[in-house]
């Protein structure tokens, strides 16, 4: 019998950090997370998050250093919660009585994007734009540029290779969206920034974020229409039974929306989502959703979206629901 092992990566987020184990927590790793976690309360993190994802096992030694680190961290006012645990570890939590005090609150359900299976694997190589690389660093122009939202929110648009540069970031905001939500997609981090990956190169890629000092929200999706983009296979199909159903030839297909539980976190999504529009320059944004998907649709619904029922005749087992969101009007818009 091998033994075990626990990875543990940790990313500062403000005064809050990330702590993303990968592995199991048993006795010779126990120690290595009790370390990891006292580290963070000497470094003065006022929120510890507690990435499970990625861990298969926990041991009573692993549940009582949780407990005992959640203790201490209540008495300097720091939080400690546990994200995203496996059937065992939610077992166990149960069990114990422990799931209450370790676990964070369920918080609003990301919406599912589509099922990669729905769209076309598009070519590789170089973006449409033609830029790749490094992350490009952010100018006091750009900032300028940016509009602010109350309580100092600004929504930012990045570009493909300037997203490769915050994908972990858009991660853990996925991930923390959907912490205790049963059944809510994308509680895979892989499967999350391998679906990132593949909307960004589709050609017309756009992706806005809401920060403060950290992301609060994010959206992205893809404009289709007759002015060649989508113009073959799915694509052409989705564009023609879409315009058939809403009398529009041009929309942006948002396959993501994310929104952080923040006061403002409804205004933060449709603002984004009206934003993201407006920088298409389309007057439609539309989204395809499982019938079964009961909180995604109520978290569409919740931001203004309208429900045009099931689109049949697109491939697949499936006829997903069409919701579709009109713009407002440019100037609320750019506001």
């Amino acid at each position: 019998m091998g033994l075990s092992r626990l990875d543990i990566h940790r990313r500062n987020r403000g005064e809050g950090a990330l702590v993303t184990l990968d592995g199991a927590i048993g006795p010779a790793t126990a120690p290595l997370l009790r370390a990891a976690l006292e580290q963070c309360l000497r470094d003065g993190v006022t929120a510890i998050d507690v990435d499970l994802t990625t861990v298969g096992s926990c041991d009573a030694r692993g549940l009582d250093v949780f407990l005992s680190m959640a203790r201490r961290a209540g008495r300097v006012h720091t939080s400690l919660r546990l994200h995203h645990p496996c059937a065992q570890i939610t077992r166990l939590l149960a069990v114990t009585g422990s799931a209450l005090r370790l676990l964070a609150a369920p918080t609003d359900p990301v919406p599912p994007a589509l099922p990669r299976g729905l769209w076309e694997a598009p070519s590789s190589g170089p973006s449409a734009d033609g830029t790749r690389g490094r992350t490009r660093t952010r100018t006091p122009e750009d900032t300028a540029r940016a509009p602010v939202l109350k309580d100092g929110i600004r929504l930012r648009r990045l570009t493909r290779w300037q997203t490769e540069g915050v994908e972990q970031d858009i991660a853990d905001l996925a991930m923390a969206s959907v912490a205790n939500t049963p059944g809510a997609p994308f509680h895979d981090r892989g499967e999350f920034l391998r679906h990132l990956a593949f909307s960004a190169r589709r050609p017309g890629f756009a992706l806005l974020v809401a920060e403060t000092t950290v992301l609060v929200g994010c959206a992205y999706g893809f404009p289709l229409g007759p002015d060649g983009s989508g113009r073959r296979g799915f694509d052409r199909l989705l564009q023609e039974s879409i315009q058939r159903l809403t009398a529009c030839a041009r929309f942006v297909v948002l396959t993501q929306v994310v929104a952080h539980p923040h006061a403002q976190r409804h205004d933060i999504a449709r603002r984004l989502q009206q934003r993201l529009l407006a920088d298409r320059h389309t007057a439609l944004g539309v989204a395809l959703l499982h019938p079964a998907d009961q909180a995604g649709h109520a978290a569409f619904v919740r931001w203004g979206w309208q429900n045009m029922g099931e689109l049949v005749g697109l491939p697949g087992p499936v006829a997903p629901c069409l919701l579709i969101l009109p713009l407002e009007s440019p100037s609320l818009a750019g506001r």
